[in-house]
């Protein structure tokens, strides 16, 4: 039997990612974020949802543009620890032994160490509540060649260990339980 809550963001689990913004080494900030995902394939869109009270949100209006890194098991110390301190007080790319990464296209610093860059441009800026929705163009992929798939070209992304979130909680992918449209598949 299922019981009433109240309205709430349940929607679990969630990509645990990397935001970097800035324009120069001086301004550079790293913020963890959950609130995150796709909007578009045609033209590639994202999103990334944060509060005006944080440290990056000033940073990230001003700039229009930031990076998501997508994180890894390795990274997880890191992603949990930029989620929680603020950049007012710390140079996270320095206190976490990241690099910051030179941008194809923007100004904003990708993270070295994360396998998946994503290079945004933002169009818009919707106030939502407790949370502001950054909707962005994405600019550029850099893609850590070490996950490429040499025969396909494509990225692997089970075998980068990417890190998700889910209700306060991180957590590897796991086990591969199939392929898109694997349940109508015909046998050959």
């Amino acid at each position: 039997m299922k019981i009433n809550w109240k309205p709430g963001t349940m929607i679990y689990p969630l990509p645990a990612v990397m935001i970097s913004c800035g324009s120069d080494p001086s301004e550079y900030n790293i913020i963890t974020a959950s609130w995150v995902g796709t909007l578009c394939t045609n033209p590639p869109m994202c999103y990334i949802s944060i509060r005006p009270e944080r440290h990056s949100y000033p940073i990230l209006k001003a700039n229009k543009e930031f990076v998501i890194n997508l994180t890894t098991e390795k990274l997880a110390y890191a992603t949990d620890w930029c989620g929680v301190k603020s950049g007012k007080d710390h140079n996270k790319f320095e206190e976490m032994n990241l690099t910051p990464g030179k941008s194809a296209v923007i100004k904003a610093p990708t993270i070295e160490e994360s396998p998946l860059s994503i290079e945004c441009k933002v169009k818009e800026i919707i106030p939502l509540g407790s949370h502001d929705m950054f909707i962005a163009d994405v600019v550029n992929v850099q893609a850590d060649s070490a996950y490429l798939n040499e025969e396909t070209g494509a990225f692997d992304m089970q075998n980068a260990g990417l890190l998700a979130y889910s209700h306060g909680k991180y957590y590897g992918l796991g086990e591969f339980i199939g392929k898109f449209g694997w349940s109508v598949k015909k046998d050959k």
